[in-house]
């Protein structure tokens, strides 16, 4: 599962102003106009995808709903999951 919080940069308390902002700084840093990179369009897209989700009420609800319960119900998956993203921003 995606962390659309994550892909923004942003906390899962943020305000609807603040997932705004967010989503302009990183589809401006992603825009594959702008970035020449090979996954900058994937970027993008996830980025947008993230937004939509985030920017609507009852989309963000279900998502924010859905996300509890994958902490509960798979508690291993997800530590595995943040222990690896963790490690990789470490190597970086």
């Amino acid at each position: 599962m995606q962390d659309h919080y994550e892909k923004l940069g942003i906390s899962p308390g943020a305000t609807t102003d603040l997932i705004k902002a967010a989503y302009r700084k990183k589809a401006a840093q992603y825009h594959p106009d702008k970035n020449q990179a090979p996954d900058a369009a994937m970027r993008f897209r996830e980025v947008q995808e993230a937004y939509e989700v985030l920017s609507d009420a009852e989309r963000r609800k279900a998502f924010d709903d859905y996300r509890q319960r994958s902490l509960i119900e798979d508690p291993l998956a997800v530590a595995r999951d943040i222990s690896s993203k963790y490690i990789q921003d470490v190597l970086k």
